[in-house]
């Protein structure tokens, strides 16, 4: 195989060769240029590009004649088309998939959105050399880390390689006779769901579709990325479907945006107090009495006293936040009750009561969860109930159940 994948971009304006020349520079790719579809042709035949970037609006032979001509080529057929256009229309994207384009991306493009998709087809397009070979093509896909599946006109699964069966819980030598929505919505659900309900074969910009198998008490969710090809006409097969585990990435978002909520939040309740203390002082220091500034200068300081509290808080939580990575540990049930115990005589709470079911022998029974960022968890939790009790003095109520899937807590 070559090293780079060629790519032909064909536009007539100069201003849209240059666009995604700066774009596709220095991604590892081999750039030509065509300006119009008598050139594209020509140069189409010259390097046999791994994939053509092609405008559709240009004089004399627009872009649906070019794909006509391409694929009436033997030589030529196989070339993975995507048409770059400001039509965005579906009568003219179905005048694109009748002349036998792969792709489409519309004007203005996501700069990201294209180069992921020109990506992705140039990797595939990098093994069509193999596809006179199908036992070597077949290994390639077999010993991919991505699901595969190829599906039919009636949305049929009339292939899926190793993984996309296990994402799909389907044996090696299972028989699939159910259509593969049907086969995903009965381990996950379908989002977002207005766009699957307008079938596999819709395109919107910038949305993806996801299917996502939601968390239980033992594990998170699980989040497969959708990413749907329409083969070309005559095959007999109407998708290549690829499922992508991204399932880090989104927890890794919601992560983020969950604690960035609670530091704003720890921050902003006890910054109050000190900035309204204090401009109040500034604004009125000489009407005041010295036992209102006091009362004043005392509220200033509890708010700083707690602001420095919950930053010590937030540095204590960066500090220890890799241990709540499961493999950095596992917490017993024995470690859990100490831990529980050390917490309630330093926050002085009386009454915390522990209740345990279906554990008979609880230093054999764990959790992958490590103890650091077990006390964590249940100092902030005991924390908080005492913060917002009226009287400070919280009941508290722990449930610790062993189930035949692990432990809930």
């Amino acid at each position: 195989m070559k090293a780079k994948s060629t790519i032909l971009i064909v536009d007539d304006e100069e201003i849209g060769r240059e666009a995604l020349k700066g774009l596709l520079t220095n991604q590892g790719y081999d750039l030509f240029f065509a300006n119009n579809g008598v050139e594209a042709l020509a140069l189409a035949a010259k390097l046999t590009p791994d994939v053509i970037l092609l405008d559709v609006m240009m004089p004399e032979m627009d872009g649906f004649d070019v794909c006509h001509a391409l694929r009436a080529n033997s030589h030529l057929a196989e070339i993975p088309i995507i048409i770059v256009t400001a039509l965005d229309d579906q009568d003219s994207r179905q005048l694109g998939i009748e002349a036998g384009a792969d792709e489409f991306i519309s004007k203005p493009f996501n700069c990201a959105e294209l180069r992921a998709r020109v990506r992705t087809i140039t990797n595939l397009n990098r093994y069509r050399p193999l596809l006179t070979e199908q036992t070597k093509f077949k290994w390639v896909i077999e010993q991919a880390n991505e699901g595969y599946l190829i599906l039919e006109h009636n949305e049929q699964i009339s292939y899926a390689n190793p993984q996309a069966r296990l994402y799909l819980n389907l044996h090696a030598d299972d028989v699939i006779t159910e259509s593969f929505l049907d086969l995903a919505k009965k381990q996950y659900h379908c989002e977002p769901q207005a766009i699957w309900k307008k079938g596999l074969g819709y395109f919107e910009k910038q949305i993806l579709r996801y299917l996502v198998r939601p968390e239980t008490s033992i594990s998170e969710a699980f989040w497969l990325q959708v990413d749907v090809m329409e083969m070309s006409r005559g095959t007999g097969e109407k998708y290549l479907v690829r499922l992508r585990n991204v399932t880090d990435t989104i927890l890794a978002e919601r992560r983020k945006w969950t604690f960035q909520g609670q530091i704003r939040h720890k921050l902003k309740t006890p910054l109050s107090p000190i900035t309204m203390g204090l401009e109040y002082l500034q604004s009125n220091y000489a009407d005041l009495s010295d036992k209102d500034r006091k009362e004043f200068i005392e509220i200033a300081y509890s708010g700083a006293t707690r602001l420095h509290a919950e930053i010590e808080e937030i540095f204590k939580y960066l500090d220890v936040s890799d241990v709540l990575k499961p493999e950095f540990g596992i917490c017993h049930i024995t470690d859990i009750l100490l831990i529980i115990n050390t917490i309630k005589e330093d926050m002085a709470l009386k009454s915390v009561h522990v209740l345990q079911k279906n554990i008979k022998s609880p230093d054999n029974i764990s959790i992958f969860f490590s103890p650091q960022a077990m006390e964590l968890v249940l100092t902030e939790l005991f924390s908080n109930a005492k913060k917002f009790h009226p009287e400070g003095s919280p009941c508290l109520e722990i449930n610790i159940s062993a189930i035949p899937e692990g432990l809930c807590l």
